[in-house]
């Protein structure tokens, strides 16, 4: 398909998307994509890329090699999803510590909208199907339940942590940077973009290659092979991660860092009217509605398949 510049500039709009779902914990860059059309190209770009592939560099010329790895489309996406990013992550921090309600309340809407918009995409119901749905609701919502791990610097684990988010951050419904918390490397990555710790960086990204270029070519075999289930599972994923951006949260216990700075370590949710302060309600539904109407538009920008 011959795209045209405005089909590679909506592309980096989806990719802007995608990186600032990414930059909250809860949120799956991978929920986005998946809106917006284009996450089955983007997991079969990413499964194609292997040896092979580089062997077109050096037998032929580098235009066939671009047009083999899909650059054009890998180049705007992933610029948007970078730029994003490493922006939003810093305001990202800032609204969660200042008006977590708020930020959450746009997204809880966001992922509403994102349930009937991925099931939907399934053409037949059966056992089969239904199972993942719940299997998948079940998995996300236990992993969105667990209590972060402490921090840790050790570069093999920094690796790891990239490697196991980057799966995460391309699948509907679960987020890469709530696994990071998870496994206690968010704070570190955090710390690393702030300060441009180049090596840092290079580890998590490597590993983060290393677990996106092996996790797509099992999902690209889901979807050859099973593709109303994986559908279904990746609804659940999205529909268990619910509980991770309900709004009103009430603290169970505090996590003290070396500064004596306090962050909430465990939450579970309650009702609005059981919380302990403002609980800015019109403001939050508003923003629920503002963020379903969101993916009514990308979902419209994504049906024209740019």
């Amino acid at each position: 398909m011959q795209r045209r510049l405005i089909d590679y500039l909506i592309i980096t709009f989806k990719g802007l998307a995608m990186g600032a779902a990414d930059a909250v914990p809860g949120v799956s860059g991978g929920t986005i994509a998946f809106i917006s059309g284009i996450y089955e190209e983007l997991i079969s770009t990413i499964s194609n890329i292997n040896l092979s592939l580089f062997k077109t560099l050096f037998t032929k010329e580098v235009k066939a090699f671009w047009k083999e790895v899909n650059g054009n489309f890998i180049l705007a996406l992933l610029s948007g999803i970078v730029i994003s990013y490493v922006s939003f992550m810093k305001l990202a921090k800032y609204l969660l510590e200042n008006h977590p309600i708020l930020i959450w309340s746009f997204f809880f809407g966001l992922i509403v909208a994102s349930i009937y918009f991925v099931g939907k995409q399934v053409t037949k119901w059966n056992a089969a199907v239904i199972l993942a749905l719940i299997v998948g609701a079940i998995i996300a919502f236990y992993i969105s339940s667990l209590p972060p791990m402490e921090n840790s610097d050790s570069d093999w684990f920094l690796f790891f942590a990239g490697a196991i988010a980057i799966c995460a951050m391309i699948l509907p419904g679960i987020s890469g940077s709530f696994i990071l918390i998870i496994l206690g490397a968010y704070k570190t990555l955090s710390d690393a973009i702030h300060d441009v710790d180049i090596k840092k960086l290079i580890i998590f990204f490597s590993g983060a290659i290393i677990g996106l270029l092996s996790f797509s070519h099992a999902l690209k075999w889901l979807f050859k092979n099973y593709h109303n289930i994986t559908l279904a599972l990746l609804t659940g994923f999205i529909f268990g991660s619910l509980n991770k951006v309900w709004p009103w949260k009430q603290t169970i216990s505090w996590h003290t860092n070396s500064e004596g700075i306090q962050s909430p370590l465990i939450q579970k949710s309650i009702s609005p009217f059981a919380f302990d302060g403002n609980n800015q309600i019109v403001f939050a539904i508003t923003l629920m509605i503002l963020g379903f109407l969101t993916i009514f538009i990308l979902e419209k920008v994504g049906s024209k398949k740019a």
